[in-house]
Formats: structure tokens, C-alpha cells, sequence
């Protein structure tokens, strides 16, 4: 008994009735227009003229349902009076960016989907008036028959019997039970609304592919952005706590290489602000600034930060580099980046091995460490995947790691329609070798 009394206590209850009244103060001036065709056609009979005044009515609702502004406020009336949960709607067909291949944010809505505002807004007057007449007369009943105010009194016949109310107790507990009928039928109302709210106001079948493509360009341009992050600025700050280790050490034994150490430091640091400053540009969705472009120009850069870090490099260089261009040339960099990186953060201080090699159908490069006599980690070479939770082999412990650089790695490669390999390269070496082809596959 009193949890079913439970909704008529609740201000949602009567905020959703507030609503639903709403619809029907809105509908008058149309009821006015709607009145006029039944009005000239006098000759008529009434049930004609009421049915055509009904019609019309209706029209004009429906037309008014039609429009976009009509929809936004409905919805956001909606979410602060019903409490149901409704997303902005979304203007398909009028996207500022060009649609994602494959979804539909450009296409034209279904004819349905056009018509639920309309079919919402009538359902939304029709139950605002039911719920508003059969309300109102419950409250005036339930406010004057108690006591006989106004000299009210109620009657109820049922199988040829009569059974009037006028005075007395009687009175009032007809009375309260016309206030409680009265908040039931708010109650009543409200759930309709509620439950009708998401399936008509909700998010269209052309909507719903538009926001799954907006998501998916987002977490895709959030993905691009850690896998900058990750590739830039864990490098430099790799090689950079290697070079200030290395400075302490040669400070007092041997000043200008600690000198030198220490102006890779800053060139390295530098580098990072850049890669910094227009991630966080990004993300503040400010104008994009020109993204820093590393390519394999910058390669000899790099070689020369890893050796003032006290890496020895051993790099193969073969064909003509720079007809390597655009997107694979800035590819080939960040993977060669994340190869020397994984082999200072957990080689075993040997020489790196960088190969690069350029012909008219791929682009190979791979980069090959010593590991310090363990087997490594096994690397599925479709997806990247280490067995460990370590970005390479070796010294897992020196460095903190993500996990995430070599499936980066690989997801990368694929997007490029390459080969990946990464992997022991027998007992002391750990070998990572990627194949970009120059033309993409037809």
C-alpha cells in the first residue's frame, strides 16, 4: 500500500504533469485556427464539424512537430521535467566534417524517423489534455465536496441504484479520495510520457550511426594523440634521464663530454615542447598548429642524441631515403623511434643495429639489440601483443613501462598495410623488422 503511494509523493510525479499541461496551453492558438474551417461550414452537422475542427487540429500539430526547433525543445524540456536521459539531436546530412567511410552521417533520414517528433507531440497533447481534464475535475471534486462547499454533492448510480454524496463524512473521504485519483492520474500521465519519451524523442536510427561516427573519429584522434605522446615524448624523456645520468658520471672525469651530454639534453627537451605544444593544442581543440613532422630526414638527429646518450649505433642506410615521402616517411620514423627506445629502456648496452632500407615497391627498416642473455618476449606478430607486461626484452625492471608501444607499433603497420615482426632473434638479440609497402594494395 505504501509503495504504491510512493509516485504520488515524488516532485517528478507532478513535474512530469507540469509537462504534459504544458503541451496543452501550447496547443490553443492552433485549437483557435482549427476552429475556423469547422465555423464556415455551418451547413454541416455538429459531428462533422467536430470531427474536420479534430483533423485539422491535428494537422497543424503535426506540421509544428516537423520543425527542428520544435524537436530541441521538446527534449530539453523533456530531460529537466521527465528526467529522462535524451541526447542532443543530431543534423544529419549537415555535418561539418566529411563523413567516416561506411557511415551514414550524410544521409538523409529515414522517412519514420521524420515523422516521431510529430507523432511524440501529438501523443504529448492528446495525453496533456486527457490527463488535464480528468485531473481537473477530480481536484474540483475533491476540494468542494467535503463539508457540501459551494453546495456540491456527488451521485453514482450502478445497477438501477443511486448513491449520493452531500454532507457529513461521508463528504470527505469522497473528497481525499478524488485528491489521490487526481495525483494518480499525474502519476499516470508522467509514466506515459516517460516511457514514450526515449522511443519517440530518442535518437533516430540515422542519428544514432551519426553519433557512433563522431565517437569513433574522436577515440580515434585520441588514439593518434597517445601514440604521439607516447612515441615523442617517451623517447626524448628515455634518452634524456640516460644523457643526465651519464653527464653526473663524466662531470669531473671528463668535462666536455658532460658538456655535450647536456646540450643533447636540451635539444631533446626542445623537441618535446613541440610535440607538446600541439598535442595539448589539440586537445584544447584550438586551431591546429602545423603537427611537428619527423621524418627519416630527422633520423641522423636522432642517431646523434642516442650516441651523446652513450648508445652505440651501428646504421645501414640503403637506397634513396629521400624519396621516401608524406605518410610513410613519418611512419618509418616513429617506428624506428619506438625500436630505439625500447632497446635503451632494455638492452644490454651493446651496439643497436639500425637497418633502413629503400627500394620502389617497400620500405624496410628494423632495428636489433642485445638483450643480455634472456629469451625475450614472445611478440604476436599480427597484432604486436608482448607475452609480458614489458614494451621489450631485457632489463624490464629499469624503465617503467606501458605496454602499449609495440601494439602501437603493429596497429600502426596495419593501417599501412605492412609486415611486423617482433621477437628473440636468437638467445642474446631481439630483433624488430617492419615492411611498408610504397603503393598501397588495390
Amino acid at each position: 500500500m505504501i509503495k504504491g503511494l510512493r509516485p504520488l509523493l515524488r516532485r517528478s510525479t507532478y513535474a512530469g504533469a507540469l509537462f504534459a499541461f504544458g503541451g496543452v496551453l501550447a496547443s490553443l492558438p492552433l485549437l483557435s485556427l482549427a476552429l475556423l474551417p469547422a465555423l464556415a461550414w455551418r451547413s454541416a452537422p455538429e459531428s462533422v464539424q467536430f470531427v474536420v475542427a479534430l483533423l485539422v487540429w491535428a494537422a497543424l500539430i503535426g506540421l509544428v512537430g516537423l520543425a527542428r526547433t520544435t524537436r530541441r525543445v521538446l527534449v530539453l524540456s523533456a530531460r529537466r521535467l521527465l528526467g529522462v536521459a535524451l541526447p542532443e539531436p543530431v543534423a544529419v546530412g549537415r555535418s561539418t566534417s566529411p563523413p567516416a567511410r561506411g557511415t551514414a552521417t550524410g544521409a538523409v533520414p529515414p522517412r519514420a524517423d521524420r515523422w516521431r517528433t510529430p507523432l511524440w507531440l501529438l501523443l504529448h497533447v492528446a495525453v496533456g489534455w486527457t490527463g488535464a481534464l480528468a485531473g481537473g475535475v477530480l481536484l474540483f471534486a475533491g476540494l468542494t465536496l467535503p463539508g457540501g462547499w459551494l453546495d456540491a454533492e456527488a451521485g453514482l448510480s450502478l445497477f438501477g441504484r443511486t448513491a449520493r454524496v452531500s454532507g457529513g463524512w461521508e463528504s470527505w473521504a469522497v473528497g481525499l479520495g478524488c485528491l489521490l485519483l487526481a495525483a494518480a492520474v499525474c502519476a499516470g500521465v508522467t509514466k506515459v510520457l516517460r516511457w514514450t519519451a526515449p522511443r519517440l524523442l530518442g535518437p533516430s536510427s540515422a542519428e544514432r550511426l551519426a553519433l557512433a561516427a563522431e565517437r569513433e573519429l574522436r577515440l580515434a584522434e585520441r588514439n593518434r594523440l597517445a601514440h604521439e605522446l607516447h612515441d615523442s615524448i617517451g623517447h626524448t624523456l628515455t634518452t634524456t634521464t640516460i644523457q643526465a645520468a651519464v653527464a653526473g658520471e663524466l662531470m669531473a672525469t671528463d668535462p666536455v663530454a658532460a658538456r655535450a651530454a647536456l646540450r643533447s639534453i636540451e635539444e631533446s627537451a626542445r623537441a618535446a615542447l613541440e610535440d607538446l605544444d600541439y598535442v595539448l593544442g589539440v586537445l584544447r581543440e584550438r586551431e591546429a598548429e602545423t603537427a611537428p613532422a619527423r621524418t627519416l630526414a630527422d633520423l641522423p638527429e636522432l642517431l646523434d642524441r642516442l650516441r651523446h646518450a652513450g648508445a652505440v649505433v651501428e646504421p645501414e642506410l640503403s637506397g634513396d631515403l629521400t624519396q621516401v615521402q608524406g605518410t610513410l616517411s613519418r611512419a618509418a620514423y616513429r617506428i624506428l623511434q619506438e625500436g630505439l627506445t625500447n632497446a635503451m629502456r632494455h638492452g644490454a648496452g651493446g651496439p643497436i643495429e639500425v637497418r633502413v632500407t629503400a627500394t620502389p615497391e617497400a620500405l624496410d627498416v628494423g632495428v636489433v639489440n642485445a638483450t643480455g642473455g634472456g629469451a625475450g618476449i614472445a611478440v604476436d606478430a599480427r597484432t604486436g601483443s608482448p607475452s609480458g607486461t614489458s614494451d621489450g626484452p631485457g632489463r624490464r625492471g629499469a624503465f617503467p613501462t606501458s605496454g602499449h608501444g609495440l601494439p602501437g607499433l603493429a596497429e600502426r603497420v596495419r593501417l599501412l598495410h605492412g609486415e611486423f615482426d617482433a621477437g628473440p632473434d636468437g638467445p642474446r638479440r631481439w630483433r624488430l623488422a617492419v615492411r611498408l609497402p610504397v603503393r598501397l594494395p588495390a
